[in-house]
């Protein structure tokens, strides 16, 4: 048995951390991602790991049988399974891990969510912690990746290869949705319609960040209805979308069951719109995606909504924690934003804080905006001040 440490340049301290602290909770942690988010990658840079890829008919052979296997590792050790879902029974081994082996710390990844596939039998509920990789964060860029460049990442997206890639190729991302399909849809979720499949995506992420519409969808995609929900929810389960309900706190003008869905990366939402570069219009709703990441991230997506009433006033984000319902607006410039929807949020809900999101802010600072107070502040502010104290999402 050997196990390896590696060392690679574009360090990810942050995931990092999130796993160790994961582990402090439970013994498996399930590292869910797209393809090519950098899973793979991320789990190599572990200490002192026994990296384990699932795609190899030799690891099959390994883990014939889980218990005999498990039994040969010291106390302590780190297993990672990586592409779990490639194994004949993942969830039994998982299952017998944790259940027998509590000593051992198992990283498992995939490129969706634990038992979205007939495969997973079991659930693990109560016996795993989630960490959801996203696109390279902004706060990444600023640091570890030093791209600070908010056009670059807007345009390029977060996938590591294709952010740190000379210049935009869109034979990847074309690729990417091909491989997706194939390897993620098709194969796990045994989806036969490729061409309406891959039309609806690219249709989501056209519109990516709008109030969804299940009916104006299957007119365009010339799917029926319940087609349309069907294959919103496995992109949903394979973390290609990401819908955010509507925060509704009782009033009849508001919107109540519309979701707005987002696009997994703005690199692929500037690619299906055909853009080659960011137009100063282009920043403001893409950099809506970014603070979003940071949201979910901070919150594990619980909690996390937007506001909406009738009249069209908008808040893009709310937070609920307890009684307070903090509201967070997403800026270029802070200077131009308009509180007038905040003021009628705030006349319905006074309890919480008011957070303006801007990139280029190094200090958070408070300003007054009339009536209201609003806190001007950067995405890493936005960590320090939402994260969950376990760095994850555990089952109950």
């Amino acid at each position: 048995m050997i196990f390896v440490k590696y060392t690679f340049m574009k360090s990810r301290p942050f995931w990092i951390s999130r796993i160790q602290r994961a582990w402090e909770k439970r013994s498996i942690v399930w590292l869910q991602g797209v393809r090519r988010v950098g899973k793979t990658t991320l789990v190599e840079m572990l200490p002192d790991i026994l990296y384990l890829n699932c795609d190899l008919p030799s690891t099959s052979r390994r883990l014939e049988d889980p218990e005999l296997f498990f039994r040969t590792l010291a106390p302590g050790a780190t297993v990672v399974l990586d592409e779990v879902h490639r194994l004949a029974d993942p969830s039994r081994i998982l299952k017998i891990a944790a259940d027998a082996f509590r000593h051992l710390r198992i990283a498992a990844t995939g490129s969706s969510t634990l038992a979205a596939t007939g495969k997973f039998r079991d659930a693990l509920t109560g016996r795993k912690a989630v960490v959801s990789l996203l696109p390279v964060l902004w706060t990444e860029c600023q640091s570890t990746f030093a791209v600070p460049d908010l056009d670059r990442r807007l345009l390029h997206g977060g996938l590591p290869e294709a952010l740190l890639a000379p210049a935009k190729d869109d034979e990847f991302f074309s690729g990417w949705l091909d491989s997706f399909y194939a390897r993620d849809i098709q194969e796990l979720f045994s989806i036969r319609q490729r061409a309406g499949f891959l039309n609806l995506l690219r249709l989501a992420l056209r519109q990516s960040g709008g109030l969804m519409d299940y009916s104006a969808l299957s007119r365009e995609c010339d799917l029926s209805r319940p087609t349309v929900k069907a294959h919103l929810e496995v992109m949903t389960v394979a973390c290609a979308l990401h819908p955010v309900p509507p925060f509704h706190g009782g009033s009849r003008r508001e919107i109540l069951r519309r979701p707005r869905v987002y696009g997994f990366d703005t690199g692929f939402v500037s690619f299906v719109r055909g853009w080659t570069q960011i137009r100063a219009e282009d920043r403001g709703p893409l950099w809506e995606h970014l603070v979003l990441d940071v949201l979910r991230t901070a919150t594990g997506g619980r909690g996390l909504h937007y506001w909406r009433d009738t009249a069209g006033h908008e808040v893009d984000f709310v937070v609920t924690r307890g009684r307070a319902v903090h509201a967070v607006e997403c800026k270029i410039d802070p200077d131009r934003l308009d509180p007038k929807s905040l003021r009628v949020f705030r006349g319905a809900y006074p309890e919480g804080r008011n957070y303006v999101v801007c990139p280029g802010v190094e200090e958070a600072y408070d300003s007054r905006y009339g009536d209201l107070i609003l806190r001007v502040a950067g995405c890493r502010h936005l960590l320090d001040e939402f994260e969950k104290p376990a760095g994850s999402t555990l089952d109950t």
